[in-house]
C-alpha cells in the first residue's frame, strides 16, 4: 500500500466491525489493515499452538496467513466469514508446515507420488477456536482497569491475591470482589452480544 492511500486522520476505532475494517483495508487504509492483522494475530497464533510448532515455525504460519488475507481479501464476499477463514488458511499453513518439516526424501521415492489432501479441520478446533476468539474480542472492549483485572485473576498463573491486585490497580481490598463481579458482568454480556452463549 502506497502511504498516498494512507488514511491519517481516519483512526480506526477499537469498536470497527470487521466490515468496515475489510471496506476500509480494502480502500488502501493502512491503520485499518494494522488493526485488522492486531485484532486476529492471537487466533492465528492460537492455530499454530494447538499444531504444536516451534517459535519459528509459528512465526511463519502467522506471516503466511497474512500475505493470504492480503491477497485474497478482495474476493471475501462476508467479512462476518474472515475469523473461520483464517482459521482455516492457518490451519492449512501448519498443516503445510508439518508435512514439511516431516517430509524424508529417499532415493527410491517415487517422483509421481501426489501431494496428500489436507485433513479438512476438525469442527472441534474450529468451535474452540472460534470461542477463544469471541472472549479475546469481549475482553478487549472492557475498561483497561476491568481488562486488566480478568487478566490478572484469570489468566495469570499462579493467580495473584487479591491485596497484590488492588495494590496494582489502586483499589482498596475490600472492593476487589465487588469490582470483579462488575467486570465479570460486562464480559458475559459482550459475550452474548458475541453469540459465545
Amino acid at each position: 500500500m502506497s502511504p498516498a492511500r494512507t488514511k491519517a486522520s481516519a483512526k480506526p476505532e477499537a469498536k470497527w466491525n470487521d466490515t468496515r475494517l475489510v471496506k476500509e483495508c480494502l480502500s488502501g487504509d493502512e491503520a485499518a489493515w494494522a488493526q485488522l492483522i492486531d485484532k486476529y494475530k492471537a487466533l492465528i497464533y492460537s492455530i499454530a499452538i494447538k499444531y504444536n510448532l516451534p517459535p519459528q515455525e509459528a512465526a511463519d504460519v502467522f506471516q503466511s496467513t497474512c500475505v493470504e488475507l492480503l491477497v485474497r481479501l478482495p474476493e471475501l464476499r462476508e467479512p462476518r466469514a474472515l475469523p473461520k477463514w483464517l482459521m482455516q488458511v492457518a490451519h492449512h499453513e501448519c498443516y503445510r508446515v508439518k508435512r514439511l518439516s516431516k517430509r524424508v526424501v529417499s532415493s527410491d521415492s517415487e517422483e509421481n507420488s501426489p501431494e496428500p489432501e489436507v485433513p479438512p479441520i476438525a469442527e472441534s478446533l474450529v468451535q474452540q477456536t472460534q470461542e477463544e476468539q469471541m472472549l479475546r474480542e469481549a475482553i478487549a472492549v472492557l475498561t483497561p482497569q476491568c481488562r486488566r483485572l480478568v487478566e490478572m485473576l484469570f489468566f495469570e498463573s499462579p493467580s495473584r491475591p487479591y491485596a497484590e491486585v488492588a495494590a496494582e490497580l489502586g483499589l482498596a481490598l475490600g472492593s476487589i470482589g465487588f469490582t470483579r463481579q462488575k467486570c465479570i458482568e460486562r464480559l458475559r454480556r459482550r459475550l452474548e452480544e458475541l453469540g459465545f452463549y
